[in-house]
């Protein structure tokens, strides 16, 4: 198998970068879910949101990577069975995933230095705060953040079961060639 994308095939490194993608996201909506009903005595009440927010960072830069590589490696092209409706509902979901996965981080980010203070990524580093006037920023990138992350994990969902539509019922390549094969 090779590195980079070929016109039928994703390469190695895109096949990785979705997996660890969507492992990382439905993670980090997990703690997050969990991590906002934890009670004020909880000993992960500063721990948690550290990691989810180091995580995240983490995950932005992750998906900086792969917006660049897809620039370099282009994902093969659409089946010849897919119709002019599947490749726009495909361009689009896709589109809806990436964009919404950085509104979604930027947002968290905002949520985070809304009181000036920069987040710690691991202890290693700091990402400073740069923008903190926003009126009621905390407040509003919150609430983005909170409804955006309920839509991104909804439409994943929605994303694997059109796969799977792909796999049982059309019986065409679209979930394998993201395994690989």
């Amino acid at each position: 198998m090779q590195w980079r994308n070929s016109s039928s095939h994703y390469g190695l490194v895109s096949i990785f970068m979705h997996w660890l993608v969507a492992v990382v996201v439905f993670g980090l909506f997990g703690l997050g879910y969990w991590m906002v009903g934890l009670d004020y005595y909880s000993s992960w009440r500063q721990t948690a949101p550290d990691l989810h927010k180091s995580i995240g960072l983490v995950l932005f830069a992750v998906m900086l990577a792969r917006v660049l590589w897809r620039w370099f490696s282009p994902p093969p092209a659409s089946l010849p069975n897919h119709g002019r409706m599947t490749r726009m509902a495909s361009k689009l979901g896709h589109s809806f995933l990436y964009l919404g996965l950085f509104v979604l981080m930027i947002s968290g980010y905002l949520i985070s230095t809304a009181d000036g203070r920069g987040i710690p990524v691991f202890g290693l580093f700091e990402v400073p705060a740069s923008l903190t006037s926003i009126p009621d920023q905390e407040d509003v990138a919150g609430l983005v953040h909170e409804y955006l992350a309920w839509a991104l994990v909804i439409f994943a969902g929605i994303h694997a079961l059109a796969a799977l539509k792909h796999h049982f019922i059309d019986r065409d390549r679209t979930l394998t060639r993201m395994f690989g094969r």
